[in-house]
């Protein structure tokens, strides 16, 4: 049974790490509002960027003549997985849904015989996945020194990945991130960037009365390139937010069961102090007895 003096130390160890958990909580939501207001300004340009390659894909989606980022290569057998995650820990399972959505999907593929690559971004994914995907493992991009993710951040690992399809080193991309609903709840997804894949749109029928000056092809040709990057950077907005969600809920339990162990330990404490005191006074009395 532990003594006095060592619930007390460790009462104190409790309140010491409350007030961490508390700080940082207080620190994640200071953060959430900036993040949570990037991400839902970015939302509207990426999906009027969507909307137009909507329309434009269509007419050039059959031609020879298409950009290669839009009609492919004409195989899916090497597949580059860019793994989205955060540069820090201490934010419940945001890092582990994101990987465990990339693992699976990857696992599946390697099991139907294709060839699997990825490319991480954020050091907890790439931690993560050493553990046993680490042959598979092509690249990183590192963002532990940036403090609010930037379109240049964004810019930089998508030129990094139209390198890698300009050099023929996959077939089919796709990106895994978080995207952030509220501070309790952020869905893991995955985004095919390569060949460019986009949803319809209500105005989709309308674009035959569009003439392009110059022709599609030409417009594509400009437009995908800053399309996957905008999409990368769309990504790393909502995960900014999803991640500073995350840790408030996480930092919030953390905080509460801090305060319950508390409780527990206080109560332990008063009844063994209680009973050495009962023990004292029985031995006190006892001896006066004796004499």
């Amino acid at each position: 049974m532990p003594s006095l003096k060592d619930l007390k130390n460790r009462i104190e160890s409790v309140k010491s790490t409350r007030k961490i958990t508390k700080a940082m909580q207080m620190v994640a939501a200071a953060k959430l509002r900036r993040a949570e207001e990037n991400a839902q300004a970015a939302r509207p340009y990426a999906e009027r960027m969507n909307a137009v390659l909507s329309n434009l894909s269509q007419g050039a989606a059959d031609s020879t003549s298409a950009p290669k980022l839009l009609r492919g290569t004409g195989a899916e057998q090497t597949h580059l997985l860019i793994v989205a995650t955060a540069e820090r820990g201490l934010c419940g399972g945001f890092n582990s849904s994101i990987v465990k959505l990339a693992r699976s999907e990857a696992q599946a593929l390697l099991a139907q015989g294709k060839t699997v690559k990825i490319l991480t971004i954020g050091k907890k994914g790439r931690e993560q996945l050493r553990r046993d995907m680490e042959a598979h493992l092509v690249g990183h991009v590192d963002l532990s020194e940036v403090k609010q993710v930037g379109y240049d951040n964004a810019h930089s690992a998508a030129t990094d990945v139209l390198a890698r399809f300009a050099a023929e080193e996959f077939d089919v991309c796709k990106i895994y991130f978080n995207t952030f609903k509220s501070v309790i709840s952020q869905i893991p997804t995955a985004v095919q960037l390569i060949p460019a894949k986009f949803e319809a749109t209500e105005g989709a029928a309308s674009a035959t009365f569009y003439d392009y000056e110059p022709d599609e092809e030409a417009v594509l040709a400009d437009l995908l390139p800053r399309s996957i990057a905008t999409q990368i950077f769309t990504a790393l907005l909502e995960n900014a937010a999803s991640e500073q969600g995350a840790r408030m809920s996480a930092m919030d339990n953390a905080t509460r069961n801090a305060g319950d162990m508390i409780d527990r330990l206080t109560i332990q404490y008063n009844r063994s102090r209680q009973a050495a005191i009962t023990n004292e006074l029985i031995e006190i009395i006892s001896g006066a007895e004796a004499l």
